[in-house]
């Protein structure tokens, strides 16, 4: 009996060698990489605790380290290579116990990740990770290889320049409509989060651009019809908002749990219901002329010269990845703007100035192609200054190598040294760490929007939309709602932080921080900004 207790102790520490030799022969393999050393991934139960030393990075480690979190980018003054090796310990929580594995690269290199982007087939999407937004039906966002053809020769022509100019006259009418129904004749508006703004604006632009669905600040407008218990508002709204409750709880869960967890179920199935109705709808009605997501859709799944045509199913799937991609994350962006905005007056001024010079008499074109100043303007400010600056809505794109490959990778010297990938190894383009790399932007945590304007500057360094085939198709149909938005308010209102006492005497950097201060959910989101509007004379 005395030897079992010596038996066991032997085959411990025998395992223990073992793993600790895969673990060196992993980091040899990949000429040992620096990265985070721990024994549990970012996307694991243990991150949720926060960054642990040795054990997990954390849930939000990657936005929070951006470029010069030490365990990532910020590694050697002489930047000798940009892609970071992140080794993981394989985790199958079971007797089996971990194994350490070469498991995943994270890369902040602009020329690293055009050559990712450039490479479908070697590094396609791990679409795994995204099957829990098929609840409707398969998507261009959940789908690879044909599928994924299929679904984007169908829904890319929906983003069509009709469609453009249909978002930019329903924006300017639902900014209108907050300005005269909302606000009225108030000179100073104050809001404690200016979600309670942007979200609705959003929802009432998808809405209408995206389903053909008007919508208005008076929710009395909004009836439930015979035969629904939710408007198709609420159902919206809630679907969009609550998108992470429906795919962490299960159904039955939802079913008999809280009544948020109940009313996230109920939205559900009213909008699938609803969408249902919208296909059946368009399809046995007279055809009117109509340029909204949803129609154009229609119509190019009923264009059947080659025989590519989806299913009721997978019409209802991409027509929501559109409300998804279309409410929350350009909500969560203009929240996000108008805060850097009121925390750099002179940088708002500017854009004021701007608008006034470009509008004198202080309308609206109806035409976006005649506004050509406004988009260049306003387009640094509602992406490309706020993506670099603050926060990417999507920090990391995931993508996974299909076969054993190499990258090449270099330093700001000009060397190059080749890295081998292991096929089903995750590779991450990492958004804030590129965004922040000072070898692409000078003085990258500072607010410049003047960096764009510059002829010369990265365009393979500035990722919000992603790149490649895969790149996001609604980049147009944003731009063209941001520009919108940030045009009218600005003309009309300047926009500072709200006073509180409990922050009399903050300094800028606590405020920044306290304003900008995020929780990742399906995209990265604003935890509180306090804003206050101050009509201009």
């Amino acid at each position: 009996m005395q030897g079992i207790p010596l038996l066991l102790l032997a085959l411990t520490v025998l395992y223990v060698v073992r793993k600790l030799l895969s673990y060196w022969n992993a980091l040899r393999a990949i000429q040992n990489l620096p990265g985070y050393r721990v024994l549990f991934r970012d996307d694991s139960a243990m991150s949720f605790l926060g960054s642990i030393p040795g054990v997990a990075p954390g849930f939000n480690s990657f936005f929070q380290d951006k470029h010069s979190g030490a365990p990532l980018f910020h590694y050697a003054p002489q930047d000798e290579c940009p892609l970071t090796k992140l080794n993981y310990t394989r985790s199958h929580l079971s007797l089996q116990g971990v194994g350490y594995d070469v498991d995943a690269f994270a890369t902040a290199d602009a020329d690293v990740i055009k050559e990712i982007t450039s490479s479908r087939f070697r590094f396609p999407k791990p679409v795994e990770q995204y099957i829990g937004l098929s609840m409707y039906g398969y998507n261009i966002v959940a789908s690879e290889g044909e599928d994924w053809k299929k679904y984007r020769k169908i829904t890319a022509p929906a983003f069509s320049d009709r469609n453009n100019k249909l978002v930019w006259d329903e924006t300017a009418k639902i900014m209108d409509g907050l300005f005269n129904e909302v606000w009225k004749n108030q000179d100073v508006i104050t809001v404690d989060h200016c979600l309670d703004i942007t979200l609705p604006i959003a929802l009432f632009v998808i809405g209408v651009a995206g389903f053909g669905k008007t919508m208005t600040w008076d929710d009395a407008d909004q009836g439930i019809p015979s035969g629904h218990r939710l408007s198709f508002k609420d159902s919206l709204h809630t679907a969009s908002v609550d998108v992470t409750i429906k795919l962490l709880f299960p159904n039955w869960l939802l079913k008999y749990g809280t009544p948020r967890l109940r009313k996230v179920k109920l939205a559900y199935e009213e909008l699938g219901v609803y969408m249902a109705e919208m296909v059946q709808d368009r399809i046995t009605s007279e055809k009117i002329e109509r340029h909204d997501l949803f129609t154009n859709l229609l119509e190019a799944n009923d264009d059947d010269s080659d025989g590519v045509r989806l299913t009721t199913d997978e019409l209802i799937g991409n027509i929501f990845i559109f409300l998804l991609a279309g409410h929350e994350t350009a909500a969560h962006t203009l929240c996000f703007t108008f805060a850097l905005l009121a925390l750099y007056e002179e940088e708002q001024e500017k854009l004021f100035q701007h608008i006034k010079i470009t509008l004198p008499d202080g309308r609206m074109p109806s035409l976006l192609r005649n506004i050509a100043p406004i988009p260049t303007c306003l387009y640094i400010y509602a992406t490309n200054q706020l993506q670099l600056n603050n926060n990417s809505q999507a920090p990391l794109i995931p993508k996974i190598s299909a076969e054993d490959t190499a990258l090449t990778v270099g330093n700001i010297h000009g060397q190059k040294r080749t890295v081998p990938v292991a096929k089903g190894t995750r590779v991450t383009i990492h958004c804030p760490g590129l965004h922040y790399n000072p070898r692409y932007w000078d003085e990258p945590e500072s607010f410049k929007p003047s960096r764009f304007l510059k002829p010369d500057w990265n365009r393979d360094a500035f990722l919000p939309f992603s790149a490649g085939a895969r790149a996001c198709l609604g980049r147009k149909f944003f731009e063209t709602e941001g520009i919108a938005v940030l045009t009218m308010l600005v003309l009309r209102y300047k926009i500072s932080i709200k006073d509180e006492p409990e922050f009399l005497g903050e300094t800028f950097e606590q405020r920044y921080k306290r304003i900008f201060k995020a929780y990742t959910r399906l995209t990265l989101t604003p935890e509180r900004v306090p804003l206050t509007f101050t009509r201009r004379s």
